[in-house]
């Protein structure tokens, strides 16, 4: 067999907001950009759309957005990389 690599994809992670809570996050604070006026507390962490964060209270659950919503839905969510 061939050797166990561990894969360059990076996985979902934990992250605390400081000061912040999900509603007080100021755009673009953070490194962070609402995802669509309709997915409340998702975020695109970064400058391009690979990474999705939720919310929840104080604390941000960021993952790849294919892991994050599966890959057919992943495909129609809108980006916004202003």
């Amino acid at each position: 067999g061939s050797p166990a690599v561990p894969s360059q994809r990076p996985s979902c992670y934990k992250r605390a907001l400081k000061e912040h809570s999900c509603h007080t996050i100021p755009e673009g604070q953070e490194n962070l950009r609402h995802v669509d006026e309709g997915l409340q507390d998702h975020f695109w962490e970064g400058k391009g759309c690979e990474v999705i964060c939720y919310c929840n209270l104080n604390e941000l659950l960021c993952c790849p957005k294919d892991i994050f919503f599966g890959p057919k839905i992943s495909f129609v969510i809108p980006c916004n990389s202003r």
